[in-house]
Parts: structure tokens; C-alpha cells; sequence
């Protein structure tokens, strides 16, 4: 068999929509599953998200890709036995309906586990399948806010009265989806792992990965609760600046980029202040040692924001360079799709999709030289591989699917 990665033979059921289950299910596809994505006739809502071309998002474009595309209507009574079969080829689940939703349609844990005994499923939600909050409406961002990102992701609380700022992008999805990923590759290890000298082999059992928004956001907050619980310290904004070293923050640059330079340790310190022509900063007792830079960031700030306002960005970037400070632009889409390093490691990717034409894609993540994943194909219409699937693992022929398109099944 042609090997796509190391997770080729591994074949998913994903009965997603929107982001996360999507998002850990695309990881997974790169590294060479099987994707099987469920998605109601009309396709799931994030085909229509963003700008269009032809009708089409291009974030699908990556967002699906490397799956297998059905349609199934999972309100219709004929539908659960289908998924159900499906299931049975699979040997994981991934879904992020609501707790209880899947139950209501047919398809709940003894349901699935019947089917296809020792099935990995996991679930993303919003708050998880227990508790207080187990049925709240939860989006990414209740994640976001919830898990504490919300609130750091901000100006100092003194510098404006606007509300916290989001981070730009899915972030408490992502978050989620990867942990997803990683814990239905735990699951399969400890159900199908081989005999070595010193462990048993695996049990055979399939498990419930559990993830929720929320969650995954906090367990990525660092040392936000162990501060607050030793020292009763509420973490607080700090905009472009880290609350635990200096300097580290954006500079501004004379043709209008922002520049990141990460000078926070005591040697690198002393080379950035020569380089500034500075070189007394760097013994200076304001500025000698990481608390006295944090006791008087702001000086020091305007001190490497000054000299960075004299140069273009292009040189400001060369100087820190040469002299090995940790430094980098503010990238945009235009800079990264660029730059020779994502070049060079294929993150970022000319595709040709049958949909839109011309697009870009963001690489494989992790990069693993002796077996990488690929991108096999863009996001899928809806629909693509409905008749593929259910001939493939159902014995469905042309007639029968025919018959279900007819009655509103697929």
C-alpha cells in the first residue's frame, strides 16, 4: 500500500462542522488517514465562510482537504444505520456536536462501540460531557475567554478603554482540535501498541477522548493558576510586552512595519545596546539585569523604539541579525506566503484546486523527513466521494445511491 504518512491505514469518521473536529481531522489527513467527513447535503457552514471565489471559500480549500467528502442527512431515520456502518470500517470518531446531540440521532457510545467494538471516539465541545455548564452554547471564543486567553490578549488595562482584542484567527478551535488529535493517537496507542520486553501489548479496547474548549485554552495559559495560587496574582494584559522579562516587544520602523526583538537576557542585551550605540545601557544599574529592565520598561522601550524608528525595516532586521539578536517583522499573509524558509520547508504550498484555481496552503505540521504527509487533494465539493465511500465500505451500488439521493438520505 502507497504510504502517505505515517498515519496511512488509519481510517477516521469525522461528524464535524465548523472548526475543531474539522481542524483535528485535517491533522490527521496530512499524516495519511483516511478521512471520512460526514456533512449534511447543504455541506458544512464553513464552505461559506470569508471571501468567495466562484462560490467557493479558500479556506476549505485547506480546511477539508485530503478527506473524503459524503453527504448523509443524520436526521433522517435511514441515516443512522448508515453512519453506523461506516463506523464499523473505522477505527476512530471525531465529532463536536453538542453532549447528548449524537444520542438524540441514533448514535451514542453503546451505539458506536456495537458497531465497531474497540472504536476510538472523541468529542470536542464546549465546556465537556459532564459538569455544570455540559449544555451551554459554546463557539471558540467562549473557549478563548473562558480559558483566560480573552483577557491577556489586550493592551495594558491602562493604555485603552476598548475591549479585549481577539487573537485573529480560530484560536480556542485549533487549540481544542489538537489536543483532539493528540488524544485519539494515545487512545490507539494504549488499544493497539505491540508486545515489547518491557510492557504489555494493548488491550483492544476502545476509549472516549473527551475535549473541551475551554479546557484546552486553560491547560495552554502557562503560569496563569499556579501564580495565582501561590501568590494570589491576577495576571493582567501587557499589549506587546511579556510580564516576566525585558526587553521583548514590538518596535515601531521608519517605513511603518513593526519589528519584534527579543533581547531579554543579559548578553543579548549588551550586544543590542552596542548595537544601538548605547553600550553604557548595558551596565547602566536601571537597566542591568532582568528586574531592573522590567522596573523600567518603559524607558527602556522608548530608548529601542527611538532607535528603531531611524531605520527602515529591512535594515533594522539586517543589524539584529548580524548581531544575533532574537528579532523578526510583524509578518502579514504577503510576508509569510514569501518568505524562503516556509519556501524551503514546503509550508507554504502552490496547489491547484479544481474549485478556485490558484491557491496556497500552509505545509504539513510536524514535518517528519522520512515519511511526511502530503496533500492529496484540496477541499472536496460537497459531496465528492458520497457514491466512492458507500460503494467502497458500504456495497452500495449506483441504484441504491441513487435511492437514498432520492429520499432525502444522502
Amino acid at each position: 500500500m502507497t504510504s502517505h504518512g505515517p498515519l496511512s491505514g488509519l481510517r477516521v469518521i469525522e461528524l464535524g462542522h465548523f472548526v475543531a473536529a474539522p481542524f483535528c481531522t485535517r491533522l490527521l489527513a496530512d499524516l495519511g488517514a483516511d478521512v471520512v467527513k460526514i456533512e449534511p447535503p447543504g455541506g458544512d457552514p464553513v464552505r461559506q465562510w470569508g471571501q468567495q471565489v466562484d462560490g467557493h471559500s479558500p479556506w476549505w480549500s485547506m480546511h477539508g482537504r485530503n478527506k473524503r467528502c459524503v453527504t448523509l442527512n443524520l436526521k433522517h431515520p435511514q441515516a443512522a444505520g448508515i453512519a453506523l456502518a461506516l463506523a464499523a470500517s473505522c477505527d476512530a470518531l471525531v465529532e463536536n456536536f453538542r453532549p447528548g446531540q449524537l444520542a438524540k440521532l441514533g448514535l451514542d457510545e453503546a451505539a458506536l462501540e456495537a458497531a465497531r467494538p474497540g472504536l476510538v471516539i472523541a468529542r470536542i465541545s464546549g465546556y465537556g460531557q459532564d459538569g455544570p455548564y455540559r449544555d451551554r452554547a459554546a463557539f471558540g471564543v467562549i473557549g478563548e475567554a473562558i480559558g483566560g486567553l480573552r483577557h491577556l490578549t489586550n493592551h495594558a488595562v491602562t493604555a485603552t478603554g476598548l475591549p479585549p482584542v481577539r487573537v485573529g484567527v480560530s484560536i480556542g478551535d485549533s487549540i481544542a482540535g489538537l489536543y483532539a488529535a493528540f488524544g485519539v493517537m494515545a487512545a490507539l496507542w494504549r488499544r493497539d501498541r505491540q508486545d515489547t520486553r518491557d510492557r504489555a501489548g494493548g488491550d483492544g479496547r476502545g476509549r472516549v477522548v473527551d475535549v473541551a474548549l475551554t479546557e484546552s485554552v486553560l491547560s495552554m495559559m502557562e503560569g496563569l493558576l499556579p501564580d495565582y495560587g501561590a501568590l494570589g496574582t491576577v495576571r493582567e494584559p501587557n499589549g506587546s510586552r511579556i510580564a516576566t522579562a525585558a526587553p521583548s516587544s514590538a518596535y515601531p520602523t521608519r517605513d511603518g512595519k513593526w519589528l519584534l526583538i527579543a533581547a531579554n537576557s543579559d548578553p543579548l542585551f549588551r550586544r543590542l545596546a552596542v548595537l544601538m550605540q548605547r553600550p553604557e545601557m548595558g551596565t547602566d544599574p536601571r537597566f542591568d539585569g532582568n528586574p531592573a529592565r522590567l522596573a523600567n520598561v518603559d524607558e527602556l522601550d522608548g530608548v529601542i523604539g527611538g532607535w528603531s524608528l531611524g531605520l527602515n525595516a529591512a535594515e533594522a532586521v539586517a543589524r539584529l541579525e548580524a548581531a544575533d539578536i532574537p528579532s523578526c517583522l510583524v509578518y502579514t499573509a504577503a510576508d509569510c506566503a514569501a518568505d524562503p524558509q516556509f519556501r524551503q520547508r514546503g509550508m507554504v504550498r502552490e496547489i491547484d484546486d479544481p474549485l478556485i484555481g490558484h491557491v496556497l496552503h500552509a505545509g504539513i505540521v510536524p514535518h517528519m523527513p522520512d515519511d511526511p504527509g502530503s496533500i492529496r487533494w484540496p477541499g472536496p465539493a460537497v459531496g465528492a466521494h458520497t457514491a466512492e465511500v458507500l460503494g467502497e465500505l458500504l456495497g452500495i451500488g449506483a441504484a441504491g445511491i441513487e435511492d437514498l439521493r432520492r429520499e432525502g438520505v444522502v
